[in-house]
């Protein structure tokens, strides 16, 4: 009896081989074969604000200017733990919970207005960011922009530093109901991008903005242009400046090397 059913599995065994070898594998089992694979390097989601464009100091300017007409302090210890978080979250922390939306707007917009008007013309790329995205091109990774900031602060960004159709899919922050550190604004540009989450690599200089990327369940370069690296932590890696990061090593965070895009034929 031990002998027959000795030959009966390895008959199997070899009908389970032969299928395999013919592609007869049923569905079901390739589905689950894909879950197995590993996580691939398709995306990079940029911050703009303190990682592509230096902006800080002007955003602190437009703070103080703003807060100063209603007789608040703005320091820049609260201006870097802020930082990177929408608008309506940093004024109702300086002027309480209880303010009402359509003041948070009128003090939103003012402040964005003074932002501009101090910006124009003064802006500038951080090193190494345009080496990168045209780097992160001739790879074919997808690239966009997840930003916290009006619509019309990205426009002047990437209009006068020479940034525009630059990303693929721009996401910025009342498209979203949650400002960072919640993660929608980039599950919305992976989705907008057809990449899954964990393909995904973002790049950024706040504490909110690391821990919006981990929780969305993506990888993070943080870069310490706005927080030094001890409130960087949470980062998969930390540098501190984008001048001597390549793809291969946004890439390495996945633990393999990336494949160059093919030109067509």
């Amino acid at each position: 009896m031990h002998y027959l059913m000795g030959r009966w599995w390895r008959k199997v065994k070899r009908h389970k081989l032969s299928l395999r070898h013919r592609g007869k594998i049923p569905a079901a089992r390739r589905k689950n074969r894909k879950v197995m694979t590993k996580d691939r390097f398709e995306a990079v989601l940029w911050d703009m604000d303190g990682v592509i464009a230096d902006t800080g100091h002007y955003h602190l300017m437009g703070w103080h200017e703003v807060f100063g007409r209603r007789g608040l302090k703005y320091s820049d210890d609260d201006f870097r733990r802020n930082f990177g978080k929408r608008n309506d979250a940093i004024i109702r922390s300086v002027v309480g919970e209880g303010i009402a939306l359509e003041e948070v707007e009128a003090i939103a917009v003012e402040k964005e207005i003074v932002f501009r008007r101090k910006a124009a013309g003064n802006l500038r790329l951080f090193p190494g960011v345009m080496e990168l995205i045209n780097s992160l091109k001739e790879y074919g990774v997808k690239i966009a922009l997840a930003s916290s900031a009006p619509i019309e602060n990205i426009q002047l960004v990437t209009r006068t530093m020479g940034l525009d159709g630059s990303f693929e899919v721009i996401v910025w922050g009342r498209e979203v109901t949650e400002g960072k550190p919640s993660p929608q604004g980039f599950l919305l540009a992976a989705r907008r991008l057809s990449v899954e989450p964990r393909n995904c690599v973002v790049i950024e200089d706040s504490v909110a903005g690391v821990t919006a990327a981990k929780r969305a369940g993506m990888k993070c370069l943080a870069v310490t242009n706005t927080n030094p690296r001890e409130r960087l932590v949470e980062a998969d890696s930390v540098v501190d400046t984008l001048e001597k990061v390549k793809v291969a090593d946004l890439a390495g965070l996945f633990n393999f090397p990336p494949e160059r895009e093919k030109p067509s034929s």
